[in-house]
C-alpha cells in the first residue's frame, strides 16, 4: 500500500519488525480498526482479532459465569486482555506467550501491562503440562496459538484439549478460536467434534472469519 492508499484509507504504520517466531510483525493504526498488529498478513491482536473476542466472551458472560483466575494461550499483544477486563474487572488474568517480541510490541502499543497481567513468555504445551502437574485451575481459557494462519500440529488434538480441560475449574469455560474459510474450515469442522468428544458443552459462534468455540462443563450452555 503506497503512501496516497494510506492517506486515504487512514491507515499508518506504526512500527514493522521481524520476529525469528512470527515473522514480519506490522503494527497499523487506521481509522477503522485503532491500532492492531499484523503477522503473516493477519491481524493477531487488536482491531478484528480483538471483536471475534468480544462476540464469544459475550456467550461466557451471558451464561452468568463467575470468572476470578483467567489464563490466555496466546496472548500476543494483548488485545483479549481487554475484552476479559470489559466483562469481569477485577480478574486475575495470565498470559502466555512464545514471542517476545510480540511482549514488546504489546507493552509499546497496545497497553499490555505486566504489572496487570502475569505475562510468562514459552511454549504453551510446556505450561500446560507443568500447571497441569501442579492441579492448577482457572475459571476462564482462552486459546488461540495461531502462527500467521497457521496452528502448529500439536496444538489441534484431542490430547490438547484433554489437557486443557484439566485446568479448568467446575462451572468455568475454555474459548478455543479457529479460523473458518476455505480449507480452514475442514479443521475447524473436525475440532469441533473432537471438542464435543471431551466437553459435555460445546457452543459455536461465529463472528467474522472465524469461529469460537466455547466449551464447559456446565448445563449453562447448549451444545450446537
Amino acid at each position: 500500500m503506497g503512501k496516497l492508499e494510506n492517506f486515504l484509507s487512514g491507515s499508518k504504520i506504526l512500527e514493522e519488525v521481524v520476529s525469528p517466531i512470527n515473522g514480519r510483525l506490522t503494527v497499523i493504526r487506521d481509522l477503522a480498526w485503532g491500532v492492531h498488529i499484523k503477522a503473516g498478513g493477519l491481524t493477531q491482536s487488536g482491531g478484528v482479532a480483538e471483536k471475534v473476542w468480544y462476540a464469544s466472551l459475550k456467550e461466557v458472560e451471558k451464561a452468568k459465569t463467575k470468572v476470578n483466575k483467567c489464563l490466555i494461550l496466546g496472548l500476543g499483544g494483548g488485545g483479549a486482555v481487554r475484552v476479559v477486563r470489559k466483562y469481569w474487572p477485577k480478574t486475575a488474568i495470565t498470559g502466555v506467550e512464545i514471542d517476545p517480541i510480540m511482549i514488546d510490541l504489546g507493552g509499546k502499543y497496545m497497553g499490555l501491562k505486566e504489572g496487570e497481567v502475569e505475562v510468562v513468555i514459552e511454549d504453551a504445551m510446556k505450561y500446560v503440562k507443568r500447571q497441569t502437574k501442579k492441579k492448577e485451575r482457572y475459571d476462564l481459557i482462552l486459546v488461540d496459538l495461531y502462527i500467521g494462519d497457521t496452528i502448529p500440529e500439536k496444538f489441534a488434538s484431542p490430547a490438547f484439549y484433554t489437557l486443557i480441560r484439566k485446568l479448568l475449574r467446575r462451572g468455568g469455560a475454555v474459548v478455543i478460536n479457529r479460523l473458518y474459510y476455505s480449507e480452514k474450515r475442514k479443521l475447524a469442522d473436525i475440532t469441533h467434534q473432537e471438542l464435543k468428544e471431551i466437553f459435555s458443552e460445546v457452543v459455536a459462534v461465529y463472528p467474522e472469519a472465524n469461529i469460537m468455540f466455547v466449551c464447559s462443563d456446565s448445563d449453562k450452555m447448549k451444545v450446537c
